[in-house]
Protein backbone atom coordinates (compact mmCIF):
# COMPACT_ATOMS: atom_id res chain seq x y z
CA UNK A 1 0.00 0.00 0.00
CA UNK A 2 2.92 2.55 0.34
CA UNK A 3 4.57 1.81 -2.26
CA UNK A 4 1.35 2.44 -4.27
CA UNK A 5 0.86 5.55 -2.47
CA UNK A 6 4.42 6.31 -3.46
CA UNK A 7 3.86 5.34 -7.17
CA UNK A 8 1.14 7.95 -6.85
CA UNK A 9 2.84 10.47 -5.25
CA UNK A 10 5.68 10.73 -8.01
CA UNK A 11 3.68 10.95 -10.62
CA UNK A 12 1.76 13.96 -9.22
CA UNK A 13 4.87 15.87 -8.91
CA UNK A 14 6.13 14.66 -11.95
CA UNK A 15 2.98 15.14 -14.25
CA UNK A 16 1.26 17.91 -12.34
CA UNK A 17 3.10 19.67 -9.60
CA UNK A 18 6.08 19.76 -11.48
CA UNK A 19 4.72 21.54 -15.07
CA UNK A 20 2.49 23.65 -12.74
CA UNK A 21 4.78 24.97 -11.01
CA UNK A 22 7.51 25.01 -14.40
CA UNK A 23 4.61 27.22 -16.55
CA UNK A 24 3.79 29.62 -13.40
CA UNK A 25 7.70 30.27 -12.93
CA UNK A 26 7.94 31.12 -16.42
CA UNK A 27 4.73 33.00 -16.37
CA UNK A 28 7.45 35.75 -15.13
CA UNK A 29 10.97 35.02 -15.55
CA UNK A 30 12.19 34.51 -19.22
CA UNK A 31 12.82 31.15 -20.43
CA UNK A 32 16.90 31.89 -21.53
CA UNK A 33 17.63 28.65 -22.70
CA UNK A 34 15.69 25.25 -23.86
CA UNK A 35 16.29 21.73 -24.98
CA UNK A 36 16.64 22.32 -28.10
CA UNK A 37 19.39 25.52 -27.62
CA UNK A 38 21.33 22.77 -25.32
CA UNK A 39 21.23 19.71 -27.88
CA UNK A 40 22.22 22.08 -30.86
CA UNK A 41 24.78 23.58 -28.51
CA UNK A 42 25.85 20.32 -28.39
CA UNK A 43 26.11 19.77 -31.74
CA UNK A 44 28.46 22.39 -32.40
CA UNK A 45 25.82 24.49 -33.45
CA UNK A 46 26.51 27.82 -31.14
CA UNK A 47 24.17 29.30 -29.47
CA UNK A 48 22.56 33.13 -29.88
CA UNK A 49 19.72 34.08 -27.80
CA UNK A 50 18.53 37.56 -26.60
CA UNK A 51 15.26 38.00 -24.92
CA UNK A 52 13.43 41.00 -25.37
CA UNK A 53 9.76 41.82 -24.20
CA UNK A 54 6.82 41.96 -27.03
CA UNK A 55 7.15 45.34 -26.66
CA UNK A 56 10.13 45.36 -27.84
CA UNK A 57 9.62 43.47 -31.05
CA UNK A 58 8.43 45.18 -34.32
CA UNK A 59 4.13 44.22 -34.40
CA UNK A 60 5.00 42.99 -38.02
CA UNK A 61 6.49 39.95 -36.84
CA UNK A 62 3.67 38.14 -34.61
CA UNK A 63 1.33 39.58 -37.72
CA UNK A 64 3.77 36.96 -39.89
CA UNK A 65 3.66 34.16 -37.55
CA UNK A 66 0.04 34.52 -37.51
CA UNK A 67 -0.55 34.72 -40.94
CA UNK A 68 2.25 31.70 -41.37
CA UNK A 69 1.45 29.72 -38.69
CA UNK A 70 -1.55 30.36 -37.00
CA UNK A 71 -4.57 31.98 -38.04
CA UNK A 72 -6.76 31.21 -35.61
CA UNK A 73 -4.30 31.73 -32.72
CA UNK A 74 -6.57 34.82 -30.89
CA UNK A 75 -9.47 33.13 -31.03
CA UNK A 76 -8.87 28.92 -30.35
CA UNK A 77 -8.03 27.77 -26.81
CA UNK A 78 -4.53 25.98 -27.81
CA UNK A 79 -5.63 23.41 -30.39
CA UNK A 80 -7.20 24.21 -33.73
CA UNK A 81 -8.98 20.85 -34.24
CA UNK A 82 -9.44 21.91 -38.16
CA UNK A 83 -6.04 21.91 -38.33
CA UNK A 84 -5.26 18.69 -36.87
CA UNK A 85 -8.12 16.67 -39.27
CA UNK A 86 -6.43 18.68 -42.45
CA UNK A 87 -3.38 17.64 -41.50
CA UNK A 88 -4.27 14.23 -40.69
CA UNK A 89 -6.54 13.65 -43.74
CA UNK A 90 -3.32 14.61 -45.91
CA UNK A 91 -0.67 12.87 -43.71
CA UNK A 92 -2.76 9.42 -43.90
CA UNK A 93 -2.46 10.15 -48.57
CA UNK A 94 1.02 9.35 -48.03
CA UNK A 95 1.93 13.02 -49.42
CA UNK A 96 4.60 15.49 -47.66
CA UNK A 97 4.28 15.28 -43.64
CA UNK A 98 1.89 18.52 -42.06
CA UNK A 99 1.87 19.47 -38.76
CA UNK A 100 -1.18 21.14 -37.18
CA UNK A 101 -0.12 22.54 -34.29
CA UNK A 102 -0.72 25.77 -33.52
CA UNK A 103 1.62 28.79 -31.96
CA UNK A 104 0.67 27.52 -28.46
CA UNK A 105 1.58 23.80 -28.83
CA UNK A 106 4.79 24.63 -30.49
CA UNK A 107 5.53 26.88 -27.40
CA UNK A 108 4.65 24.10 -25.38
CA UNK A 109 6.94 22.32 -26.94
CA UNK A 110 10.11 24.45 -27.27
CA UNK A 111 10.35 25.74 -23.87
CA UNK A 112 9.33 22.32 -22.14
CA UNK A 113 10.23 19.14 -24.32
CA UNK A 114 12.90 18.08 -26.65
CA UNK A 115 12.35 17.52 -30.48
CA UNK A 116 11.28 14.08 -31.95
CA UNK A 117 8.13 12.45 -32.37
CA UNK A 118 6.36 10.11 -30.25
CA UNK A 119 3.26 10.07 -28.20
CA UNK A 120 4.33 9.98 -25.08
CA UNK A 121 6.25 13.43 -26.45
CA UNK A 122 3.04 14.77 -28.19
CA UNK A 123 0.98 13.66 -24.81
CA UNK A 124 2.90 16.39 -22.52
CA UNK A 125 2.71 18.50 -25.28
CA UNK A 126 -1.04 18.84 -25.22
CA UNK A 127 -0.90 19.07 -21.21
CA UNK A 128 1.67 21.86 -21.31
CA UNK A 129 -0.52 23.72 -24.30
CA UNK A 130 -3.64 23.43 -21.61
CA UNK A 131 -1.52 24.75 -19.22
CA UNK A 132 0.11 27.46 -20.65
CA UNK A 133 -3.19 28.82 -22.28
CA UNK A 134 -4.97 28.92 -18.57
CA UNK A 135 -1.58 30.65 -16.62
CA UNK A 136 0.15 32.57 -19.57
CA UNK A 137 -2.62 33.73 -21.38
CA UNK A 138 -2.32 35.14 -25.58
CA UNK A 139 -0.05 37.50 -24.87
CA UNK A 140 2.84 36.10 -23.05
CA UNK A 141 2.59 32.66 -24.91
CA UNK A 142 3.16 35.03 -28.12
CA UNK A 143 6.52 36.53 -26.28
CA UNK A 144 7.55 33.74 -25.07
CA UNK A 145 7.65 32.18 -28.65
CA UNK A 146 9.14 34.81 -30.27
CA UNK A 147 12.02 34.77 -28.19
CA UNK A 148 12.35 30.65 -28.57
CA UNK A 149 12.08 30.42 -32.07
CA UNK A 150 15.17 28.77 -33.86
CA UNK A 151 15.91 30.88 -36.94
CA UNK A 152 18.78 28.76 -38.41
CA UNK A 153 22.22 27.09 -36.97
CA UNK A 154 22.66 28.82 -33.28
CA UNK A 155 19.72 31.38 -33.97
CA UNK A 156 16.86 31.63 -31.69
CA UNK A 157 14.58 34.34 -30.87
CA UNK A 158 13.74 37.34 -32.78
CA UNK A 159 16.51 40.03 -32.00
CA UNK A 160 19.07 37.85 -32.09
CA UNK A 161 17.68 36.56 -36.09
CA UNK A 162 16.92 40.44 -36.48
CA UNK A 163 20.96 41.49 -35.99
CA UNK A 164 22.47 38.52 -37.36
CA UNK A 165 20.00 38.59 -40.61
CA UNK A 166 19.07 42.17 -41.46
CA UNK A 167 21.43 44.45 -38.96
CA UNK A 168 19.02 45.78 -37.04
CA UNK A 169 17.04 45.72 -33.82
CA UNK A 170 13.61 43.31 -33.74
CA UNK A 171 11.64 46.48 -32.80
CA UNK A 172 13.01 47.84 -36.65
CA UNK A 173 11.91 44.66 -38.45
CA UNK A 174 9.81 45.93 -41.97
CA UNK A 175 6.60 43.57 -42.89
CA UNK A 176 8.89 41.86 -45.78
CA UNK A 177 11.55 41.37 -43.49
CA UNK A 178 9.36 39.71 -41.18
CA UNK A 179 7.64 37.34 -43.31
CA UNK A 180 11.05 36.36 -44.85
CA UNK A 181 11.66 35.16 -41.16
CA UNK A 182 8.07 33.60 -40.74
CA UNK A 183 8.36 32.05 -44.24
CA UNK A 184 11.64 29.36 -42.95
CA UNK A 185 10.21 28.12 -39.85
CA UNK A 186 8.79 24.80 -41.16
CA UNK A 187 12.92 23.99 -41.70
CA UNK A 188 15.12 26.33 -40.50
CA UNK A 189 18.55 24.63 -40.31
CA UNK A 190 17.31 23.92 -44.65
CA UNK A 191 16.03 27.17 -45.40
CA UNK A 192 17.90 31.01 -46.08
CA UNK A 193 16.43 34.19 -44.79
CA UNK A 194 18.96 35.72 -46.94
CA UNK A 195 19.16 34.88 -50.54
CA UNK A 196 16.40 32.27 -50.36
CA UNK A 197 15.71 29.91 -52.89
CA UNK A 198 12.31 30.11 -55.10
CA UNK A 199 10.15 28.38 -53.11
CA UNK A 200 11.16 30.70 -49.88
CA UNK A 201 10.74 33.91 -51.59
CA UNK A 202 7.32 32.96 -53.02
CA UNK A 203 6.22 31.88 -49.60
CA UNK A 204 7.30 34.68 -48.09
CA UNK A 205 5.70 37.10 -50.66
CA UNK A 206 2.44 35.22 -49.52
CA UNK A 207 3.28 35.36 -45.64
CA UNK A 208 3.45 39.05 -46.25
CA UNK A 209 -0.05 39.39 -48.04
CA UNK A 210 -1.59 37.64 -45.22
CA UNK A 211 -0.20 39.45 -42.61
CA UNK A 212 -2.02 42.47 -44.27
CA UNK A 213 -5.29 40.16 -44.06
CA UNK A 214 -4.00 39.67 -40.23
CA UNK A 215 -3.84 43.24 -39.63
CA UNK A 216 -7.12 44.62 -41.49
CA UNK A 217 -9.33 42.07 -40.06
CA UNK A 218 -7.91 42.01 -36.18
CA UNK A 219 -6.32 38.69 -36.14
CA UNK A 220 -3.38 39.69 -34.06
CA UNK A 221 -5.59 42.08 -31.35
CA UNK A 222 -4.15 39.43 -28.79
CA UNK A 223 -1.16 40.48 -29.10
CA UNK A 224 -0.34 43.64 -30.90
Amino acid sequence: MKLLRNIFLALFIVLVAGPVLAVIVFRFVPPLVTPLMVIRAVEGKGLDHRWKSIGKVSPALPRALIAAEDSKFCDHRGFDIEALQKAYANNEKGGRIKGGSTISQQTAKNIFLWPGRSYVRKGLEAWFTVLIETFWGKKRIMEVYLNSIEYGPGIYGAEAAARRYFGVGADKLTTVQAARLAAILPSPLKWKVVKPGKYVAKRSRRIGAASGTVRREGLAACVV
